[in-house]
């Protein structure tokens, strides 16, 4: 079964939406490069809409009712948004669970050395990249600096039109004979992965390390900041700009971090203007995902099920049954991204079982590795539901496999949520160049996700087991 380009289906009217929903998703990646500013920013959006911070009910013990918004932040870097529907909550929830953090690098704990009159910041890359891609880019730094005195203050260099740029630099084409004998994996080692932030130096005389001692003398005056403060700083390295219309036709999205705030961002979007469900619901936004999900932030700490026991003890239930069986009769939509088919590098897809890009949102029976190692794989009855929403609201959909079986694979939350024993399937959009630093989506994809997230939010009910 093929589907065809959604582009020539829509309507003007339905052109216009789609527009819309583009030019507000590429001014939320814009203000959200990494986990805490995202995190800043849903919390921006949804106390807009009338949600209210669950520590606030817990300090005045206010009772939880149907139609309630609630959301709930972990350390400022993972999210999650509740809508409370009139139905119990014991009888579960509909969930668009996606992840906030990208790959980049991040800032080491002492990074600032000068080596050759020029100043550099020692790096280690987070998440899955091919490090030779991250050499002669443009990049920016985002994060903050937690100083002794208790303050923290956020850090952003190179995205504003009068801020210099950061860059790691690589070797000249004319010396690298031996360089270019390397497997991809060595052409650029992690350790050479170190960013260039100056070349001038400060003061006269012979004095070491002077054009180290001119950043510092720029960072205490913007920042405030002590070379000792890099102890407690969180400083990402991600590629900077914005993002931007891609193709001649305007018809994509080029961009860093698409995965996995793609769908994290369309996921807010749906639940923002979902109203009065039924079925309570759910956005769920996490933290370290690229990294196995770990940490206190990342899905398999206890944040989201202490949340709903927090939750529930305000509606009068404070059994451990109760967030037992809300969380196995909720259903979720594992919101992340998967691979689009690409032309150039065919040898590595099944055409019959790959995404495409302009044809919908992406489903994903399973996903893991070779013979579907660390996989979640959702069940037939659950898949036949979501076929019957998506059919009755017009919405097109593919279903998809991440590459040949043998060509290598991946992974999502979605396995950790199936432990509560609820209904999990992967659903997202499809990407070219994904964990590059720039990557490429469609926006009728964007639009038609977008238009599936919400028709699960307000359509998707308990499916027999």
């Amino acid at each position: 079964m093929e589907n065809k380009s959604l582009w020539n289906q829509y309507t003007d009217e339905q052109i216009k939406a789609l527009e819309n929903i583009n030019d507000n998703y590429r001014k939320c990646l814009d203000k959200g490069k990494t986990e805490r500013e995202c995190v800043t920013l849903t919390i921006q959006m949804a106390e807009e809409k009338g949600y209210v911070n669950l520590e606030t009910l817990i300090r005045n013990q206010q009772e939880i009712k149907p139609g309630d918004k609630i959301y709930a932040a972990c350390m400022k870097k993972s999210i999650v948004l509740f809508q409370i529907g009139t139905q119990s909550l014991e009888n579960g929830m509909n969930i668009l669970g996606a992840h906030i953090d990208s790959p980049h690098m991040d800032v080491k704990q002492n990074p600032l050395y000068e080596d050759s009159d020029c100043a550099y910041l020692d790096t280690h890359y987070y998440g899955g990249i091919k490090k030779y891609q991250w050499v002669t880019t443009p990049l920016a730094i985002h994060g903050v600096v937690a100083k002794k005195d208790g303050t923290t203050v956020p850090v952003v260099i190179g995205e504003d039109d009068t801020d210099p740029v950061l860059v790691i630099s690589d070797l000249l084409i004319h010396l690298s004979s031996e360089q270019l004998d390397k497997k991809a994996a060595k052409v650029v080692e992690g350790e050479n992965l170190d960013v260039l932030v100056g070349n001038r130096p400060i003061g006269e005389g012979e004095e070491a390390d002077k054009v180290k001692k001119y950043i510092l003398s720029i960072l205490k005056e913007k920042y405030g900041m002590e070379e000792a403060d890099f102890l407690s700083a969180e400083l990402e390295i991600v590629p900077a700009g914005k993002a931007r219309e891609c193709g001649i036709d305007r018809s994509m999205i080029l961009a860093y971090g698409h995965d996995d705030r793609i769908c994290a961002f369309t996921s807010l979007f749906a639940m923002l203007e979902t109203e009065n469900p039924s079925r309570t619901s759910c956005c769920l936004l996490v933290d370290k995902e690229e990294i196995g999900s770990v940490g206190a932030t990342g899905m398999h700490s206890r944040f989201f099920e202490n949340t709903l026991a927090e939750i529930l003890a305000l509606m009068g239930k404070v059994s451990e049954l109760s967030v037992k069986r809300t969380l196995a009769n909720s259903t979720m939509l594992s919101s992340d991204v998967s691979a689009a088919f690409d032309a150039l590098y065919a040898s590595v897809f099944e055409k019959k079982n790959s995404a495409y890009m302009g044809r919908g949102l992406v489903f994903n029976k399973y996903t893991g590795s070779r013979g579907k190692s660390g996989s979640n794989d959702a069940r037939a009855e659950y898949i036949a539901k979501l076929r019957q929403i998506l059919s009755k609201h017009n919405i097109q959909f593919q279903m998809a496999e991440l590459g040949k079986v043998d060509a290598g694979g991946g992974g999502t939350i979605a396995y950790i949520m199936g432990n509560y024993g609820m209904d999990v399937i992967d659903c997202g959009i499809a990407l070219l160049s994904m964990h590059a630093p720039y990557e490429v989506a469609s926006k009728a994809d964007i639009y038609e996700t977008y238009r599936g997230y919400k028709a699960f939010l307000s359509d998707m009910e308990y499916v027999e087991r």
